[in-house]
Parts: structure tokens; sequence; C-alpha cells
């Protein structure tokens, strides 16, 4: 039995066949998942777990090199872009801003969507696979 990292079985699988530039999706728990891509649904109650909580497990758990937010989060959701880039602070990460439109469609190309119990607007990055080697 794993005694450290991502204990759930479908993230730890997901995250396991990544290849780079792969991608992967963590969203609150309003976020729309396409029928083609896998929904992997973590969400317990309003606000359990966190959009951060996720998104610090998983990131401590691949090589990220880029990132994509939703624009809208700069002007309505300060609190959780600051947490982000205090997470992501001297990393040598991309950061590229999209439309929440835009966003929500490139879901269909993530290889899943993992829905948290956030319930903050914005809260929904996804997060490109980089190169371990």
């Amino acid at each position: 039995m794993k005694r450290h990292g991502i204990l759930n079985s479908d993230i730890s699988r997901v995250l396991s066949y990544m290849g780079h530039t792969d991608r992967i999706c963590i969203g609150d728990c309003g976020i729309p998942i396409p029928d083609e891509t896998e929904r992997i649904d973590l969400a317990v109650k309003f606000g359990v777990p966190t959009f951060m909580d996720v998104l610090k497990e998983v990131g401590d758990d691949m090589k990220i090199e880029k990132i994509v937010l939703a624009e809208e989060i700069k002007e309505n959701n300060l609190k959780v872009l600051a947490e982000i880039n205090e997470y992501f602070a001297g990393q040598e990460i991309e950061v590229e801003f999209v439309s929440h439109v835009g966003l929500k469609e490139m879901t269909k190309e993530c290889k899943a969507v993992i829905r948290t119990g956030e319930t903050t607007p914005y809260a929904n990055i996804i997060l490109q696979s980089g190169c371990i080697f």
C-alpha cells in the first residue's frame, strides 16, 4: 500500500500515463466536463476539497511546464490567483491566460478533469506536463 503521494487511484493512473505536453484540468465544482473527457469527481460538499488542496497534491506529483488559466480570474478571484502564483513561485513555468469559454473548450483535449468542491469563481486550471528528463 502507498505511503506517500496521491492515494486516489484514478488521479494516480492518469498521471502515470501522461506524456510530455499532455494536459490535465483541475476545476471548481461547477466546471462542465465534456462527455469525451474522463471525469475524476472529488467533490464531497461545497468547499471540500478545495481547489488549492488538489492543485498542490497533483502539482507535487507531476512535472509541469505550463499552466492555463481563465483571463477572468484576474478580476474575479484574486485570492486564488495569488495562491496559484505563490505555489508556482520560483518555478520556470509558462503561464497562459485564455477566456473562460476557451478554457472550457480546452478541457476536451485534457486526459481528465478533476472536479473539486471549490465554489469560488474561475478556480480552474489546466496543467501541461513537462519532460522529466
